[in-house]
């Protein structure tokens, strides 16, 4: 990158670290999710968007420091944390994801829907919520939809996770569940992991250590969604070049797998070997975290308030029933367990 350009990226690239720092501090202190303080305080300084000495900045850090974020999610995750809760709880959480973005795939195009749109929230429902949005996001194919679809999934994700984790523990107790299945349910259906973490030690820390866990082997299921995203990508840009006469040049084939997920894949296998100094995993971590929330500013920062107003109740719908839906099979899988 030469000196020119970071000139260019320099003053959008800047209100986005403000705004994703002014969004930290409410979240710290008002408890509220940093991803949607991000995205509201982005919207509201959208004016800035039209000046075009910010534009440049804005895209840089929607695409390429979100995919960053991304890529340092993967030093949450270890290989022996994923082996250490065997088979049956991996099953669980390896086919409760899978139903649940099949389910919003195939409830998405029966509303009129793109598959995609079905497979963004799906994702972030079975998923990790506004993170597996934007790793999802990322992804996806160039769309002058991607970008307002994104922000409704994320408020959309981060509203239900939100109201799940003050729901799911008075509801798990109600059905007189076992503190093991109990944590097991609400890391298994709960979608942002700091409403994961939340819920659970609000009950006991057995309780919270196993949602936690059961939570990061989900987060790791984001691996192969973002290669199958990938994948429908790659045959969708594909397909358009087939049926496009407008140019005759062939179309650039995207890569299988996005060299931010190759990257995530990469820091899980550092991650699991140890070698890596705690201190160093934890700046990577929170680095992650911080990469995502100025992400999501810069995604604010772009979007009008009237592009979110204007989506209608099908939307709506579509993610409940998909919080529905996790929710009601992760639960037949926990009470039919042997846990």
């Amino acid at each position: 990158m030469n000196v020119n350009s970071i000139k260019d990226i320099y003053p959008g690239a800047l209100v986005s670290l403000v705004v994703g720092i002014a969004a930290m501090f409410l979240s710290e202190h008002y408890g509220a999710p940093v991803m949607l303080m991000a995205l509201l305080l982005g919207m509201a300084m959208n004016f800035l968007s039209e000046d075009s000495r910010y534009q440049a900045g804005l895209d840089f850090t929607a695409k390429h420091v979100l995919r960053a974020g991304v890529a340092l999610l993967g030093l949450r995750i270890t290989v022996d944390q994923i082996m250490a809760v065997g088979w049956e709880p991996l099953a669980m959480i390896v086919v409760s994801v899978a139903l649940t973005i099949a389910f919003g795939m195939g409830l998405a195009k029966l509303m009129g829907f793109k598959t995609f749109f079905g497979l963004l929230t799906g994702g972030a429902v079975a998923i990790c919520g506004a993170s597996a949005a934007l790793a999802i996001s990322a992804a996806m194919p160039t769309h002058p939809l991607k970008e307002r679809a994104t922000l409704f999934t994320v408020i959309g994700v981060s509203s239900l996770s939100t109201i799940a984790m003050m729901l799911y523990p008075m509801l798990a107790q109600y059905l007189h569940l076992s503190p093991l299945q109990i944590g097991y349910l609400l890391g298994g259906t709960i979608h942002d992991v700091a409403q994961v973490v939340g819920a659970g030690y609000s009950i006991s820390t057995q309780v919270g250590d196993t949602a936690t866990l059961i939570k990061l082997i989900r987060v790791a299921m984001l691996l192969p969604v973002i290669a199958l995203t990938g994948w429908l990508a790659r045959s969708y840009i594909m397909a358009e070049g087939d049926n496009t006469t407008a140019s005759k040049a062939a179309p650039v084939k995207p890569p299988l797998l996005p060299g931010f997920a190759v990257a995530f894949l990469a820091l899980v296998a550092l991650h699991s070997t140890a070698w890596l100094a705690p201190w160093l995993v934890n700046a990577g971590q929170k680095t992650s975290q911080w990469f995502l929330v100025f992400a999501m500013s810069a995604i604010g920062l772009k979007t009008h308030l009237k592009q979110i107003v204007t989506v209608g109740w099908k939307p709506v719908a579509l993610m409940l029933l998909e919080t529905l839906f996790l929710a009601i099979v992760f639960y037949l899988f926990v009470v039919n367990s042997s846990l």
